[in-house]
């Protein structure tokens, strides 16, 4: 983790401005030395240093108030297991309330909110923005970061009524084998606990009131233990979190993934579906705490930061045994829109695909008459929508196209005009469909988009309310005889939506997603707010409902295999992935889809574990000759025989200058895990910059994995910063002038250059820069009317000539060295 260096700026500020400073520059922009330092042989100057770390952006003149979490340099509790370090809670609590203290004592205003210690070691904290520089020098704190909205990350939404849906309508677990588990392997995931950590669950929904004991979790907003959605007295209301739930657990009308396992909810969004950082971790700790085996996490916010601390929260829970799984975020199709929690390095991240469908072209015409809303809702077969082109037929309106609205009507051979409402739309087609109706349009009953539903008894043309009232006047009118020109314009395969997210992650240059699942017009459970109906159903999009499919697909597999960890599951659910393809037949590049859609039958019964499930080779920059990176994959043999496995490696790009060399022993002993070897060779002198992607093939007897792979040439994309903002520093002083070479690895917006106490405690910025290209820069700073004056202003034994250099929402800090005033 990076370390910058952020002092408050106090009123000495206002006093040391009065005096005259002059700035100039001159730039060698030439040279770009990263990683070492430089230094001038003078008695001022020293190795640069640096405390703290900041993320997002504050205003350090200003005294507005925001919440910002606090990050210790003691790990929590976790950290400490896993480090092989005990941590005891009391001392962690002292050392928790000593940081508190100090923070009090230089703050002109600070409240504390939430206190962490589990899977995070920290605490949440109301200051001034002027002040938070001050707060990250102190010793013991690692870092701060923004309390950030995050949000519910669903794109769209159709309610249907309890009456609308029936059990044929659920494809999305059946896509991905779920039934299979169920009835072939025997695996319910009866046992397994699942955590919904989202805006709250209705408990309440008959589809989900089995899977909710007595205690059912947490309500971090109410602070009570009644984690159930968002009321109308309470605000905008809520629905997402029963949605994500049923997809897990539903056990009633629909079925979930998993379901018969046990739920807890953590309500850490409020109304309207957000919430904040402090509540996020909140909820991710005491889950843990709570002992839950997977949690869910369909929320994120746009930071693409390994490092933002629900990432890190979730890395600790992983590490602690709890399958965590997250959406990747709804801001693709562009890449590196992956968000926090999805950036974090150990949790599994989860892209939304579209089921495959056949896509059509639909034309209605009716005395001249076009409806451009048109399209396929379902039908039986292609065969039986196109043969609606042979002919023109009569249309026939059938109300709701319930059996009672259909009896007594003459729909021989005819076409039945259906409202949307009350009935299920397979319910409503079959209804005709008895009644002698050789073809369905249903148009809607208020504004928007119908769901697409699939296989239904006759073909069925959906349309939109508007369409549907000028089609109904005109019947109405006499005019009811209708042409159909359809089309088929090809299968659509499994697709991944656009709003999904994409990788890779900045700094760690992690593959995210890490699988894909269905997150479009997935149909869960939902409640109504409506005390006369209080239950429902909806169809959502988003990589919210991409992720409870992994999270029941997780559960699942824990049940089947309860001696596994979590980077088995994981594995497992990425090295059995079936990879995706757009409809041009090109695979989706591996930032886009992860390792592919989860197969949850072939993960649980796979012979064969190779982590990590994708990998990235970082960054390749040396500009003369060929740079070689080393790394090692293990082969996991699960099966009752030897297996003899070959490994391939395929680049889809720059494979004249980039090599890659494996073991080629890969006799795997029964029951055994092998670790293979492999060095990736970059002559990136000779490539453009950018990132190539790949995949590693190993092939056994009856399986073949494909490991997504990426690689970094150069920097790709400066604005995603590989190393630190500033490279080397120093300065000298002499006559009251400070002559300061810095080094920048980057293009940069600005610096800022300040004096402080020896303490670090109280200082103020002297001078300021613009903007500077890469390279090395020389400053030269007047500050001979401001130095007479320190003592004075500024009592201390020596004094500290601190950098800040920022870019975007980065900013760090720099100690140059130490100086004293004769």
């Amino acid at each position: 983790m990076s370390r910058r260096l952020h002092k408050a700026l106090f009123s000495i500020l206002a006093l040391l401005l009065v005096f005259s400073v002059f700035i100039t520059s001159t730039s060698h922009v030439e040279a770009k030395s990263k990683g070492k330092q430089k230094h001038h042989d003078t008695e001022q100057t020293q190795d640069m240093t640096r405390t703290g770390t900041i993320h997002g952006e504050f205003d350090y003149d200003s005294d507005e108030k925001v919440t910002v979490i606090v990050e210790m340099t003691s790990p929590s509790v976790l950290e400490g297991k896993h480090q092989d370090l005990y941590v005891d809670r009391d001392q962690l609590e002292s050392e928790r309330a000593d940081v508190i203290k100090r923070i009090e004592s230089i703050t002109s205003s600070s409240d504390i909110g939430r206190e962490y210690d589990y899977v995070f070691s920290g605490f949440s904290l109301d200051v001034k923005q002027k002040d938070i520089r001050a707060i990250t020098a102190l010793d013991g704190v690692e870092a701060v970061y923004p309390n950030v909205t995050h949000e519910v990350t669903k794109v769209s939404e159709q309610s249907f009524g309890q009456n609308e849906v029936s059990p044929e309508m659920i494809d999305t677990a059946p896509h991905i084998g779920a039934p299979d588990v169920w009835n072939d392997l025997g695996y319910t995931g009866e046992g397994i606990t699942v955590a919904v950590i989202d805006t709250g669950v209705d408990y309440t929904h008959p589809d989900l009131d089995h899977a909710f004991g007595d205690y059912k979790g947490y309500d971090f907003v109410d602070q009570d233990l009644d984690p159930q959605e968002t009321q109308p007295d309470q605000g905008e209301v809520t629905n997402h979190g029963s949605h994500v739930a049923g997809t897990i657990a539903a056990n009633g009308l629909i079925k979930g993934v998993a379901p018969d396992v046990d739920l807890l909810g953590y309500r850490v969004l409020g109304p309207g579906g957000n919430g904040t950082t402090d509540n996020v971790i909140a909820g991710i700790e005491r889950a843990v705490e709570d002992g839950v085996d997977v949690m869910n996490l369909s929320l994120g916010n746009t930071s693409n930061d390994p490092d933002f601390a629900t990432s890190l929260a979730l890395d600790n829970a992983m590490q602690d045994g709890v399958v965590a799984v997250s959406s990747n975020g709804n801001s693709g199709p562009s890449d590196w829109s992956v968000g926090s929690p999805g950036t974090s390095r150990e949790a599994i991240s989860v892209g939304a695909s579209e089921l495959p469908y056949m896509l059509y072209d639909v034309a209605l015409d009716l005395n001249g008459l076009n409806f451009d809303s048109a399209n396929v809702m379902g039908t039986p077969s292609s065969d039986a929508l196109l043969a609606l082109n042979e002919g023109e037929y009569e249309l026939v309106e059938a109300g709701l196209g319930s059996a009672d609205d259909v009896a007594g009507l003459d729909l021989d051979g005819k076409i039945a005009l259906v409202e949307r409402g009350e009935y299920p739309f397979v319910d409503k087609a079959t209804n005709v469909a008895e009644a002698g109706a050789i073809g369905m349009v249903i148009y809607n009953n208020v504004e928007g988009e119908q769901p697409r539903v699939g296989d239904m008894a006759v073909p069925t043309i959906k349309m939109s309310q508007a369409d549907g009232a000028m089609l109904t006047r005109a019947v109405q009118s006499g005019d009811n005889m209708m042409s159909f020109n359809i089309e088929e314009d090809g299968l659509s395969g499994e697709m991944i939506a656009d709003f999904s997210s994409r990788g890779p992650v900045t700094d760690t240059w992690m593959i995210k997603p890490d699988v894909s699942a269905p997150g479009v017009g997935v149909i869960s459970t939902v409640p109504t707010h409506n005390d006369a109906m209080p239950h429902a159903y909806a169809a959502m999009s988003g990589t919210s409902m991409a992720a409870p499919h992994v999270a029941g697909a997780a559960a699942l597999l824990v049940d089947a295999n309860p001696d596994w960890g979590v980077d088995d599951v994981k594995g497992a659910l990425m090295n059995t992935a079936e990879p995706l393809e757009d409809l041009d037949g090109e695979r989706y590049p591996n930032n886009t889809q992860g390792a592919g859609s989860i197969r949850i039958p072939d993960a649980i019964t796979t012979d064969t574990l190779m982590a990590p499930g994708s990998y990235s080779f970082g960054t390749f920059e040396k500009e003369n000759g060929k740079q070689v990176e080393r790394q090692h994959f293990e082969i996991d043999n699960l099966s009752n025989e030897r297996q003899r496995y070959d490994m391939d490696v395929t680049l889809f790009d720059g494979n004249n200058h980039i090599k890659v060399m494996t073991s080629n022993n890969l006799n795997v002993k029964a029951g055994g895990t092998q670790q293979v070897n492999m060095n990736v060779q970059v002559d990136a002198g000779k490539l453009e910059g950018g990132y190539y992607e790949g995949l590693i093939t190993l092939t056994g007897d009856d399986e073949t994995i494909e490991i997504p792979t990426v690689l970094f040439v150069q920097d790709p994309y400066d604005v995603f910063e590989i190393d630190d903002l500033l490279d080397f520093g120093n300065f000298t002083l002499d006559q009251g002038i400070f002559d300061v070479t810095l080094g920048f690895n980057y293009d940069i917006e600005y610096v800022d250059f300040a004096i402080y106490d020896a303490g670090l405690s109280a200082g103020a910025v002297i001078a300021q820069a613009g903007p500077q290209t890469a390279g090395e820069h020389n400053f030269t700073i007047d500050a001979s009317p401001i130095l007479p004056q320190l003592p004075a202003l500024l009592p201390s034994d020596g004094y500290n000539f601190v950098v800040f250099v920022g870019k975007g929402d980065k900013e760090e800090g720099w100690v140059l060295g130490e100086f004293n005033i004769e």
